[in-house]
């Protein structure tokens, strides 16, 4: 029964999503700007980040560049780090 639950049910891999947005700036076609946008979104077809860039194109006049993106899991291992050291409490 857990299988066919499985099978129809599926979460989606939502993801905190980083994009840096480099673009040519209106008055100075030659310079490059760099902007940093940030957003929950679902990997791995990303639609909060592709509904910004349509945007982007539609209505800012500073031509897009590249778009560099990177992503991370919001559910993961815990990560534990041991230090070297000996604390005492009082």
């Amino acid at each position: 029964m857990l299988q066919e639950f499985e099978t129809y049910v599926r979460i989606p891999d939502w993801r905190l999503t980083t994009a840096e947005i480099l673009y040519h700036m209106p008055d100075h076609p030659g310079l490059l700007q760099t902007f940093i946008w940030q957003k929950l979104d679902r990997a791995p077809t990303f639609p909060e980040l592709n509904r910004f860039l349509d945007f982007w194109r539609r209505e800012i006049e500073g031509p897009l560049h590249s778009v560099r993106v990177a992503s991370s899991a919001l559910v993961r291992p815990a990560e534990l780090r041991y230090t070297n050291g000996l604390y005492t409490l009082h």
